[in-house]
């Protein structure tokens, strides 16, 4: 009987981005606290910048933005904001969006799979995702299980896809 196998990665979806920005934009143009705020969230290239007149609204719409990602099913993992910098009169948050499992934390990944997971299963690194593979679907299953638990650790939103 051959291998089962699944793949760890880490992917947003960015369809569902686009739609949590669109909403999070909306809200911000009808909140009446926003109002003469000139506070604005926009895709930038790949990053999302958010702008406003002082420091603490810019932290709000930051936080508007984090709760529609929320809803929509993206985890915070995922966002990678910076620190409130001033441009001329604004002040600006440069976030960017993070995908793929970084070689040290796929190592990471490796070595709780190696030590906690039942005898029989095996994970390979491929660039930015980690395929596990097994004789038994059980195991397999039990190593899923396992990298949930273990997610709080790591500084990454995992997903598991193929399971084979």
């Amino acid at each position: 009987m051959a291998d089962s196998s699944f793949d760890v990665v880490s992917e947003i979806d960015r369809q569902e981005a686009d739609n949590a920005l669109n909403q999070a934009r909306k809200e911000v143009a009808q909140r009446y606290d926003f109002r003469g705020t000139d506070a604005e969230v926009s895709w930038s290239g790949e990053q999302i910048l958010i702008v406003a007149n002082t420091e603490d609204r810019a932290t709000a719409v930051l936080d508007v933005l984090q709760t529609k990602m929320i809803k929509r099913g993206i985890s915070l993992k995922s966002l990678d904001s910076g620190e409130p910098f001033e441009s001329g009169k604004q002040v600006r948050i440069v976030t960017s969006l993070k995908e793929g499992i970084a070689q040290e934390v796929a190592k990471k990944i490796g070595k709780i799979i190696r030590d906690e997971a039942p005898k029989g299963v095996k994970s390979q690194i491929q660039g930015e995702e980690i395929r596990v593979s097994s004789k038994s679907r059980d195991d397999l299953q039990t190593v899923i299980a396992l990298l949930k638990g273990k997610q709080e650790d790591l500084d990454v939103a995992l997903q598991f896809q193929n399971f084979r």
